[in-house]
Formats: structure tokens, sequence, C-alpha cells
């Protein structure tokens, strides 16, 4: 059984049942063999059907639908997706299944929430909204806000790992828990609420949406990705977690945690032992330039290599966009003066 592409296009597939269809009728044997295990009669609905099982599906007509409603998620195609979900209200929550991107299959409402952030993957627009209206619409055609329990993480928490501010918004509005936790298997943050997972992946708009809505700020870590360490004494807080500190402070452009947190003895070069992560690289690699500056104001060194890969930050400043460009005219005008 193959899996469908992650842009399948049912003229293709049309165009191969056709195709399929015409050499079972010359004879071909695995052609004929692959007809006649679905139907005994040559004709072009037998292939279609066969190229259906061939994807996994019970019918041509639901590899169609399949297909169809894909599309409308990715075109945030809100009138399309009301008159597919109208005449099968079940396709609001039932997975959509048998893509090769997605083995387990996904929900429709943490397919949107990841949309935006796989924009570029799979070659669509990069829209700029839409998201959160789909979420909403799916909220109340009947998907389950906190998404399907065996899943490994809540939509919210998927929204945060893929930096959707409307849809995590949306979820919210419709009273998602937002101190749920992934599971101990799960890819992102094993364990870890939503709040955690949009600051351990530089997510500063969706941060700003949990923490206004109410996230617990559990760690001077989360407290720095959040932008106010004011609760969080530093005088007496472990160098460990004061560094660790620093890199979400300089991840999520938080300046004024960054001073604060130099001019309490953190120092601004030094990794953290347990990821090994540094303020300057994090934040050249993810592109952040006024916290690079920041960073250099306050004596980083941009030469300082690695210990793993031997690279300085300018090396690890490898993203595209406009950040980026800001990052490296930053650190090559550092070298250079």
């Amino acid at each position: 059984m193959a899996d469908l592409p992650a842009r399948a296009d049912i003229d293709q597939l049309r165009h191969q049942a056709k195709d399929l269809l015409a050499a079972a009728t010359a004879g071909d044997r695995e052609a004929l063999g692959r007809v006649r295990a679905v139907s005994p009669r040559l004709v072009l609905a037998s292939a279609q059907l066969a190229v259906a099982r061939d994807h996994g599906f019970a019918s041509w007509a639901k590899l169609r639908t399949e297909i169809a409603r894909r599309k409308l998620l990715n075109r945030r195609d809100l009138g399309g997706l009301r008159t597919l979900i109208d005449a099968d209200p079940a396709l609001a929550t039932a997975r959509l299944e048998h893509f090769c991107d997605h083995d387990r299959g996904v929900a429709p409402l943490s397919y949107i929430a990841m949309l935006n952030f796989d924009s570029s993957r799979l070659g669509l627009p990069n829209e700029p909204s839409g998201t959160g209206d789909v979420a909403k619409m799916l909220l109340e055609a009947g998907a389950p806000v906190e998404g399907d329990p065996a899943d490994r993480e809540t939509p919210l928490i998927t929204a945060a790992s893929y930096g959707d501010a409307e849809v995590a918004k949306a979820l919210i509005e419709a009273g998602a828990d937002l101190e749920a936790v992934a599971a101990a298997d799960a890819g992102g943050v094993p364990g870890g609420t939503a709040l955690r997972h949009a600051a351990v992946f530089g997510m500063t708009e969706v941060v700003d949406v949990l923490v206004g809505a109410g996230a617990r700020v559990d760690s001077l870590e989360m407290a720095a990705a959040a932008g106010d360490i004011a609760a969080w004494p530093l005088g007496g807080t472990a160098l460990q977690s004061r560094l660790r500190a620093l890199v979400f402070a300089s991840d999520h452009q938080r300046l004024d945690v960054i001073d604060q947190l130099v001019d309490a003895g953190t120092p601004v070069d030094d990794e953290d032992a347990t990821w090994g992560r540094q303020a300057l690289r994090v934040a050249a690699r993810n592109g952040r330039s006024a916290s690079v500056r920041r960073l250099l104001d306050h004596g980083a060194d941009p030469h300082r290599r690695d210990a793993m890969q031997n690279r300085t930050a300018l090396e690890w400043c490898e993203g595209v966009g406009l950040g980026h460009d800001r990052v490296r005219a930053i650190l090559q005008a550092f070298s250079i003066g």
C-alpha cells in the first residue's frame, strides 16, 4: 500500500486509473491482476477502485473526498469546508489518513495548527491569516478542543510548537486546557505544557498569547521567555538556571531580561550544561538581531566556537530572511571592526 503524496492530485490519480484500465484491457498481467483483485469487470470504476485500494481507501469516493478535504484545509476555504462537513459531519473530526507526511494520520484541528509553519514545505502561499477561522469552524462543527486522546499532544500544544497564535487564540477561547502536557514519548518537549513548547521553539507571539491567557509561568526560564523575571530573585538562583534563562531571553528578544541576567553576573558566553545552548549562538541561528546586538554590547565573543561542531555564531546563522540578514550584517561588521 502506497501513501498519497502530501499534495495529491485527483486528476493525476484519475489518469493513473485510465492507464491501469488500458493496460489491463491490453492483457498486461500485473494491471489485470490489480483490477481483478477488486472487481471482475474491466471498466473505469474498477480501475479507480483498484487505485483507491492501492492507497488504503475503501472506495474511489473516499479517496476523492480525502484529497478534497486536505486541499480545502490548505486553502483555508471556509465555504468549501462547511459544504463538505455539512454533507458528512464526521469530516470535522476524522483523521486525515494515508498521506506520506503524516504516517499516523492527523486530526483536522491539529493539521490546521501546523499549516502556516508547513506552508513552505507544502509549496503553499504563505497566507497571513485564516487558520484561526478554520480552527473555529472545526470546533463549532464538533472537533474536540483537547483533540484525540490517542494523540501525544493537544491541539493547543501543537499550535504552540508550530507558532500559530491565531489557532492558539481560537483554542483558548473554546476552553483549551492551558496546563495540559504532552505525553512522555512526544516528539517536541515530552511532558511539557503549551507554554514550554512555545518557549523552547522560539514562538514568541504564542508565548505572549498563552501568558496573557493565564498560563502558569513555573520557572525562571519560562519567565525569561515571557519577558518578566521580577518574581524570580536572581541572587540565590543556580547558575545553570540563569544560563538557560539567558538563552530563552535571547531567543525571544527580551532585551531587558538579558540586561538583568547579565547584570546579576550571568556569564554571557557560557553554555548551559544540559543542552549545550549558548545565548549568542541561539540568537544568531534564529535571526534575533536585537538580541545579537545586545549580547555583543554586553561583551559576548562572536568568535567563540561551540565544542560539538566548532562553529561561530556567524556560522550558525544559516537561515534566510530579514532577521538573519541583519544578524549576519551585525556579526560581520563586528568582526571587521
